[in-house]
């Protein structure tokens, strides 16, 4: 962490703690939070995920968070031109940090991401589109697909795909291009919906044996952007042109 801002204290030490000791984002992981990334200290596609944020807050009943936007750009401020930005909002505390991006992002581009399935069992409609920061088992799936020698967890539920624990799937067999629809398990990435602007795309139920199958894979997401899937399960999945083209529209419309 290189900057963190917290509302009415402003920049703060990154190793100060800054929720409270009771607070549930402490107690019980209940806090909105959102990811962005940010091309030349410019955030990208900012109102879309300052639109998602609010439908969180809403999502868990937190109150509204005013000054969003002054916040965000006290910790932008404080970082090097292309950075990782993140909000949080819990019982009392708003605040913006910023971050390196990760270090290995392009070598895994080039060689492309191997998954291993995780079941999720049944997810929650309760609160299905809340960006919330209650991912211990998201983020369990993933270590134990790392363990098992991948990059990262596919998450899948009665053999159908779900998403990655922090991206949206994206499937092509042929000419057509699939993603899971939106539902519980299937967060509404702000990458994916800007894709869709993009591209004639299909958002229908995927089973696993399609995606084993699939003449391409990737995965999207504001920090890895479009990555593209080359094995799952160990078995290897052909990389396409498809990916490399919505790699390149996002850096060219990422462009300030």
């Amino acid at each position: 962490m290189i900057a963190v801002a917290v509302q009415g204290e402003g920049l703060v030490d990154p190793k100060q703690a800054v929720f409270r000791a009771d607070d549930e984002a402490v107690l019980r992981g209940s806090v909105a939070f959102e990811t962005l990334r940010s091309y030349d200290g410019v955030p990208f596609l900012l109102d879309r995920h300052l639109a998602r944020f609010r439908g969180s807050l809403a999502a868990l009943a937190l109150s509204p968070a005013d000054g969003v936007e002054e916040l965000l750009a006290l910790a932008s401020s404080a970082a090097p031109p292309d950075h990782v930005l993140r909000l949080y909002r819990s019982t009392y505390t708003l605040v913006a940090t910023a971050a390196l991006l990760p270090d290995n992002l392009e070598a895994l581009r080039a060689r492309g991401l191997a998954l291993r399935t995780v079941d999720a069992g049944v997810p929650s409609a309760l609160i299905a589109h809340a960006k919330a920061t209650s991912y211990a088992a998201a983020f369990a799936a993933t270590r134990h697909a790392i363990a098992e020698g991948a990059d990262d967890a596919l998450l899948v539920s009665q053999g159908r795909v779900l998403d990655a624990p922090t991206a949206n799937v994206w499937v092509r067999h042929g000419d057509e291009l699939s993603t899971p629809p939106l539902g519980a398990g299937v967060l509404p990435g702000v990458t994916r919906s800007f894709l869709l602007e993009l591209v004639d795309a299909r958002e229908r139920d995927l089973t696993v044996d399609e995606l084993y199958n699939a003449d391409e894979a990737f995965i999207t997401s504001s920090i890895r952007e479009v990555m593209p899937v080359t094995s799952v399960d160990g078995r290897a999945i052909p990389a396409g042109p498809m990916a490399v083209r919505l790699q390149a529209e996002v850096r060219l419309r990422s462009a300030p």
